[in-house]
């Protein structure tokens, strides 16, 4: 009988060592065909299946879902007979579930984990990070600055506001204190967080000592809306991070701007550089070299191939395909599923469906 292979959890991102267990395809004891998915692993930036490299029998899988693989451990072996038993099969105790109400990034959870912290006695409420809990376990006081800095008003409650709130939850960076709208209700709530006035409420959040602000006017119709809501934040002295949520992927060398909103599965490619305010929707991908201005709006699904330049304020619809190198000019609409294989002008617009231009060189 052959040897078993061994198969070990691979780097997914050379600044995140470690991935989650997200899914497992196929159990301990399985059997698999080479090419056949074993689990998915993610980071905060990716989602990648590993696969078996040779056909047989899974063994000595022990990681339990949602667990935290360092890149280059065992993950498991492929075994040639389903008798071939790992060397020391001692299963790991179950690990106790979370208290509720307790609220961990997964760095922290593992740490928490590895050196034996009684989670119980951790502060319910916020989202401690891994340097809160390497202070917490170094006997550091909490500073209260520190948690006020990360509270954040978001401004908009609509469709774009309620993906938003997610993303801003999912990374684990802010805690969200409540929404600011000009047509909603006061004490109306948004995915449980209460609507506390409109822009007249600005000065006291500041007051309060809250600094930090994220733009959910999506300004579909008109960006106008949504570059004045960042003017009236700006001005009024709040700061507007980026917001990436944890499974879009951003490459190394690409540039992001204050106030950008990168939502879930979208791409952003190699020294691409993206402006001050700018939407990447779900599931867009902007490719290597992109140039795209402040306030620009890539909708889900959108694709832009390498150097194209999107420009101040423009919108791209959903679905839409921009060739190599295509320049789309500042405060340009293109509709929805549309095929851009030359430049738009200036506040240009391309009708939903249609291939632009829409009558084409004959000597082309």
């Amino acid at each position: 009988m052959g040897e078993p292979t061994i198969v070990v959890v691979p780097l997914l991102n050379p600044n995140e060592p470690e991935s989650r267990l997200a899914a497992i395809h196929a159990p301990d004891g399985a059997r698999v065909g080479a090419g056949q998915p074993l689990v998915t692993l993610e980071t905060t930036k990716s989602s990648v299946e590993v696969v078996a490299e040779v056909t047989g029998y899974v063994a000595g899988l022990r990681a339990a879902l949602g667990s935290l693989l360092r890149a280059g451990d065992r993950l498991c072996w492929l075994a040639e007979s389903n008798t071939w038993r790992p060397p020391e099969d001692v299963r790991p105790p179950a690990e106790a579930p979370l208290p509720e109400g307790l609220r961990l990034t997964a760095p922290a959870l593992a740490l928490a984990r590895t050196t034996g912290v009684d989670l119980a006695r951790l502060p319910l409420g916020q989202v401690i990070t891994e340097a809160q809990l390497r202070d917490m376990l170094a006997g550091k006081p909490q500073d209260a600055t520190q948690a006020a800095e990360r509270r954040m008003i978001v401004y908009g409650g609509g469709g774009h506001g309620k993906s938003l709130i997610e993303s801003i939850r999912a990374t684990g960076e802010h805690e969200i204190v409540g929404i600011l709208d000009d047509g909603l209700p006061r004490g109306t709530q948004v995915l449980g967080m209460p609507v506390l006035g409109g822009a007249e409420m600005l000065s006291e959040m500041l007051a309060q000592g809250i600094r930090l602000a994220a733009n959910a006017v999506g300004g579909i119709g008109d960006a106008r809306s949504r570059v004045i809501v960042f003017r009236r934040l700006v001005e009024a002295g709040f700061a507007c991070p980026a917001v990436v949520h944890p499974t879009a992927f951003i490459e190394p060398s690409a540039r992001l701007s204050a106030g950008v909103q990168v939502m879930p599965h979208a791409y952003v490619g190699s020294e691409s550089d993206v402006g001050f305010g700018v939407i990447i929707n779900t599931a867009a991908v902007v490719s290597h070299d992109c140039r795209l201005g402040a306030y620009a709006n890539v909708s889900p699904g959108a694709l832009l191939a390498g150097g194209v330049t999107v420009g101040e304020a423009a919108l791209v619809g959903m679905g839409v395909t921009v060739n190599l190198g295509v320049t789309i000019g500042d405060a340009a609409r293109v509709g929805n599923s549309a095929v851009v294989k030359k430049d738009v002008p200036p506040g240009g617009i391309v009708r939903a469906g249609a291939v632009w231009p829409e009558k084409l060189d004959e000597a082309r």
